[in-house]
């Protein structure tokens, strides 16, 4: 059984979506962030740096923060969704990695200066849009010659699907980048996702 500490935000879906495509049984810890619920005794003790989503695996009694470890943890515990041979494998890490490093501190800062900043201060909100919309394009070019973001559906696209699907709450679109868009429609579509993507409720 796994523990998943979580809230409703993109990293925290992530793991959701992640435990509904490889099937494990799971139970859900809604930590609200918007109450600083992140930052009590309790769950500085799952995760030190206070941040969703965490998990314990009860039946190994390991602790999991940092949505990409999580990915990678559930990945190789399940032995679904990121390969084993090592080009295929890197080639996932390495989108993995863009997420983390990327998408996610990207369009987080563009989201935080455009909607809630208490100050609007238009360099910031220019600066991070013009990267977001850059990496849409680094994405789109990427799924013009994949069907997927790192060939086979895996971890690469679980940990970068939410991100896209927060565009409209980002105030963009994906019009102009009609391969990210394809890809977009296609994963919204599977099952697991669908679930994912409602914890919690």
């Amino acid at each position: 059984m796994i523990d998943l500490y979580t809230f409703t935000t993109p990293n925290g879906r992530k793991a959701s979506i992640m435990l509904e495509e490889v099937g494990l049984d799971y139970t859900v810890h809604n930590i609200d962030i918007t109450k600083g619920e992140q930052f009590t005794p309790e769950f500085v003790a799952i995760n030190p740096n206070s941040k969703i989503p965490a998990i314990i695996d009860r039946d190994a009694d390991i602790t999991v923060f940092e949505s990409g470890a999580i990915l990678i943890y559930l990945a190789e515990k399940t032995g679904k969704l990121l390969s084993t041979e090592p080009k295929q494998r890197f080639q996932t890490i390495e989108w993995l990695m863009f997420q983390m490093g990327s998408v996610g501190p990207m369009f987080g800062q563009y989201n935080h200066f455009n909607r809630f900043a208490a100050e609007k201060i238009p360099y910031a909100i220019d600066r991070y849009k013009k990267e977001t919309l850059r990496l849409y394009d680094v994405l789109n070019t990427q799924l013009t010659k994949t069907e997927y973001i790192s060939g086979d559906y895996s971890i690469a696209d679980i940990a970068i699907y939410p991100w896209v699907a927060a565009y409209q709450f980002m105030e963009l679109t994906l019009d102009e980048h009609p391969a990210l868009k394809r890809w977009y429609e296609i994963i919204k579509q599977r099952p697991a996702v669908e679930r994912g993507m409602k914890v919690p409720a």
